[in-house]
């Protein structure tokens, strides 16, 4: 099959012909109907989020249609619409246990040496072992993946957009529910309104912020106001845009969620605060990089915090949010500005590099999809 192949940092990623094995016990294989290109595929790329994870498929955040299952495996069947989790989860590890498990310890392990649960790879090329990326590989035609990370979306999601749940939505909605929990009449800062930024804009609306300023460059602010921004400043526009946040929110937000994964914008987030509130780091910074505050604003009952995958449960909140698309109370469609193919990959990355645009979505099968790139 036709696969999206990460040789090594610095070198562009191509489409290459790879081998796929079956499932095993335990696992599904899907034939990709598409898949959205995110900002932790440019950390990959780029080599920033560790050493060796190369040679990998790329692509996490997707969806498509079930072809087989292997044995214990009866919650989807062949036919069924799913969408990819990135955090398979084995509910019987310590976290799993006390209810976190997106902190699942077998699924951390093994998505960091870009193995399936088992610890394999059902990946080849030319006898070389290929890594699937984050434990979806899904810039593919198909794909195998635990069983947990095929999770099943109503058949009338169409799938281009099923494909932004499995990242870009459920990050951006848990960082809002499970991490800040966001209250009715609060004030919100969003700072950088990308995929997953714009999710988290989406969120905050629904929650019923009294106020959302969406803090990015000037042309990623119209987009922002759509998704249920009440107010914009502009990065490239303002000498001080943690001051004019302060400013649009009567001495500081709430909540400031950040989503970019920079020291300077993390220390953006934590300036544009009121007294007592909080900043969630939602952004994926590279590895070896450090942040910073100022210790003795501490004392402010200021508070930072991490999440990850939007800190809740991936098999329950999946398809919750799918009803919500249904429901017409969460758009995705509108966070999407280039379709493409997989050919197209390399282009989208350098567009993530540059700061451009929304989520691109690679259309991998456009009969399955329900859109033509």
């Amino acid at each position: 099959m036709k696969a999206v192949v990460l040789r090594e940092p610095g070198r562009p990623v191509a489409v290459e012909e790879v081998e796929l094995d079956p499932p095993r016990d335990g696992e599904v294989l899907v034939r990709v109907a598409a898949a959205g290109v995110c900002h932790s595929d440019v950390r990959l790329a780029d080599g920033e989020l560790g050493a060796g994870r190369w040679p990998m498929v790329l692509g996490h955040e997707g969806a498509g249609v079930v072809e087989a299952v292997g044995a214990e495996v009866s919650h989807v069947a062949a036919g069924d619409h799913v969408c990819f989790s990135i955090v398979p989860a084995c509910r019987s590890c310590s976290f799993c246990a006390r209810g976190r498990p997106n902190l699942c310890e077998q699924a951390g392990r093994n998505g960091v040496a870009g193995m399936l649960m088992d610890g394999t790879s059902r990946l080849r090329s030319d006898g070389e072992t290929l890594q699937h990326g984050l434990m979806t590989a899904c810039f593919a035609e198909r794909t195998v993946v635990a069983a947990a990370g095929a999770v099943p979306v109503p058949r009338g999601l169409p799938l281009w957009q099923a494909a932004l749940l499995g990242c870009a939505t459920i990050t951006g909605f848990g960082a809002v529910r499970n991490v800040a929990a966001v209250a009715a009449g609060e004030t919100v800062c969003v700072v950088g309104c990308g995929g997953v930024g714009l999710q988290v804009i989406a969120a905050a609306r629904l929650a019923g912020a009294a106020a959302i300023v969406a803090v990015d460059r000037a042309d990623k602010l119209d987009r922002a106001r759509t998704f249920g921004a009440t107010a914009v400043v502009a990065v490239d526009g303002e000498a001080d845009p943690a001051a004019a946040v302060r400013a649009l929110t009567d001495g500081g937000a709430d909540h400031a969620l950040e989503v970019v994964g920079s020291p300077a914008t993390v220390r953006l987030a934590w300036d544009a605060l009121r007294p007592g509130g909080q900043a969630v780091v939602v952004g994926l910074v590279p590895r070896g990089v450090d942040v910073c505050v100022p210790g003795i604003e501490l004392l402010s009952d200021k508070s930072l915090r991490g999440t990850y995958y939007g800190s809740g449960d991936a098999q329950r909140d999946l398809p919750r949010l799918a009803e919500l698309v249904l429901a017409g109370e969460l758009e995705l469609a509108a966070a999407v500005t280039h379709l493409t193919t997989l050919d197209g990959v390399e282009e989208a990355l350098g567009r993530l590099r540059r700061g451009e645009g929304g989520r691109t979505v690679v259309v991998v099968d456009p009969d399955s999809a329900g859109v033509s790139a």
